[in-house]
């Protein structure tokens, strides 16, 4: 596989980067929060409603190899990072970090900081945003039903120059 670019998403990515949720986010999900919880995810934030929308505000970037999505970063207009996921067959291979970077390139220049959660149940995703320098804020609980469903907070400040 070649190595992947990174590139701002244009509405013709729409399609793939719901694709691209379709594959990767209930099997990546489901061992952490349940079936239900992994579908509500893909159903609510991996549409082309959705998709379409962020990509038509400029808050999507993409990781493309051969032709294919193997990476997607999403910004939220409040400058919170809500989507960074990296196909398991890219992951360990800088790409992460790529995405993030391409999205603080999104940033207006005047934004200091930069926001991210995550699922308590996502520890990978802890461990990685822990070694970026993103520290805990705080820590939304989960239902008692399913504590992995707690939200975790982390920011860093951004050093641009």
């Amino acid at each position: 596989m070649a190595d992947p670019v990174v590139r701002d998403a244009g509405p013709d990515d729409v399609t793939a980067v719901c694709a691209f949720g379709e594959q990767h986010i209930r099997p990546h999900y489901t061992p952490l929060i349940g079936a239900a919880a992994a579908d509500a995810q893909v159903r609510d934030w991996w549409n082309e409603r959705a998709i379409g929308a962020a990509v038509a505000a400029g808050l999507v970037v993409v990781a493309e190899a051969d032709g294919q999505v193997v990476g997607v970063g999403q910004l939220g207009r409040d400058h919170v990072v809500y989507k960074l996921y990296v196909s398991p067959e890219q992951r360990g291979r800088g790409l992460g970090v790529r995405l993030l970077d391409a999205l603080i390139g999104r940033l207006p220049a005047a934004v200091e900081r930069l926001s991210i959660e995550h699922f308590a149940a996502n520890e990978r995703a802890g461990a990685f945003y822990e070694r970026e320098g993103y520290r805990v804020e705080r820590v939304d609980p989960g239902p008692p039903e399913n504590p992995g469903l707690g939200v975790v907070w982390r920011a860093r400040s951004l050093v641009r120059g």
